[in-house]
């Protein structure tokens, strides 16, 4: 049994909460008595194309049941993915086609095989027990959950009380995420902080089946580059992983210091003192992060592109030189005597003026070292570089 609790405190390491500790100990001591191994389960709406590192806390996770010879499921949600998943929203989602659906289920399954074994990975759709899900059997799996049940979730009791719309095909959501544990006997099942109230559902559905529950793991919720919000597209403080080499390991040496710790602990599965109790003893947060950073980018592009970014860093940053893969802009004659604006908005990639006038009020933009004004004139020559933003570099050559 001390194995078992030592096997639990590593799967649960840096979980919000798990439903229940002691749960998860009677199926692993089960499973290692048998030889039968877990059903841990991953349900995913794909209804986004890419994936961050915030989506990866939890993939990260089930790589870990991955080692211990578990039978890991990653269950696209292609049929729940049309009703899309009302979790933190204030009006129904847009339904998606089959073809959307599809689509995105493709740019899924080969970015989570950037952090799980392929080769150990079963892949389901939950459209093989919910489309044939005949009309009695949708009523007996609606008998089994009240509408007041229902209307506890957070998410749905605000709409009602602020009157605003709630579709009855959304109530449906989390009953069909439960029946999706039913279908696949899961013991474990994986989630963000946000998908309490539906894994708990899942637990109720199963035990209405004559099934034992599962236990539910929660993760928490990323925090982006900014250390304070959750990594999000929308905000613009994610890191994507599919984002090139450098640029990957760029962001993660942004990231603040207090933030590194949970990186550590949520993103490699590294316990929280033990990077904490380095920092202590005087190890360098700057290094760590580095150490961080190359970790991450091998993980998605190998050892050798986690070197090469690492060096590049260090070029660029740590020793204030121009990367050698900086685009060149040709020399021309106007750039003897030009605007700061003209020039800014001249360069490629800049979307519009107003983009360049942003910059350069925000003090963005240095040439040769120097920081840029609005109102300054700028005299390039052969070999003057400019820099726009924290990784953007140009090369003017003749």
């Amino acid at each position: 049994m001390q194995d078992i609790q030592s096997t639990v405190d590593w799967l649960t390491n840096g979980a919000d909460d798990v439903v229940s500790r002691e749960l998860l100990a009677l199926k692993l001591e089960r499973s290692a008595r048998t030889g039968q191994p877990l059903v841990v389960k991953l349900g995913v709406d794909p209804t986004a194309p890419d994936i961050h590192l915030g989506h990866t806390v939890v993939l990260e996770k089930l790589r870990q049941f991955q080692e211990l010879g578990h039978q890991v499921v990653f269950l696209i949600g292609d049929m729940t993915g049309r009703i899309g998943d009302p979790t933190g929203r204030s009006e129904a989602r847009r339904q998606l086609s089959a073809a959307d659906v599809n689509q995105f289920a493709e740019t899924y399954v080969a970015q989570a095989g950037k952090v799980l074994d392929a080769s150990r990975l079963t892949l389901r759709y939950n459209s093989e027990w919910l489309a044939p899900l005949d009309l009695t059997g949708l009523i007996h799996l609606m008998s089994q959950m009240t509408l007041a049940r229902i209307l506890e979730r957070d998410d749905f009791h605000q709409r009602f009380t602020e009157h605003y719309p709630i579709h009855l095909h959304e109530l449906l959501y989390p009953l069909m995420q439960a029946y999706d544990s039913v279908a696949l006997k899961a013991d474990v099942e994986l989630g963000g902080t946000d998908q309490r109230f539906n894994i708990l559902t899942a637990r109720q559905i199963q035990e209405a089946y004559g099934l034992e529950p599962e236990v539910g793991i929660f993760m928490p919720l990323l925090e982006g580059t900014d250390g304070v919000k959750k990594m999000s597209k929308s905000v613009g403080n994610y890191v994507g992983i599919e984002e090139p080499a450098p640029e990957m390991f760029g962001k993660v040496m942004s990231i603040p210091d207090s933030l590194m710790p949970r990186w550590y602990q949520l993103l490699l599965g590294e316990r929280l003192e033990g990077v904490q109790q380095r920092i202590a003893a005087g190890d360098n947060p700057r290094d760590l992060k580095a150490q961080l950073g190359s970790r991450l980018v091998a993980r998605f592009w190998g050892e050798e592109a986690a070197k090469d970014a690492e060096e590049q860093f260090a070029r660029t940053f740590r020793h204030h030189e121009v990367p050698e893969d900086a685009p060149v802009l040709p020399l021309i004659p106007e750039m003897a005597d030009i605007s700061a604006l003209d020039l800014v908005a001249g360069l490629p990639g800049m979307a519009s003026r107003q983009e360049a006038r942003r910059l350069l009020t925000q003090g963005a933009v240095t040439v040769d070292g120097e920081k840029l004004e609005m109102q300054d004139r700028v005299s390039l020559h052969d070999g003057s570089w400019i820099k726009v933003g924290k990784r953007r570099y140009f090369r003017v050559q003749s």
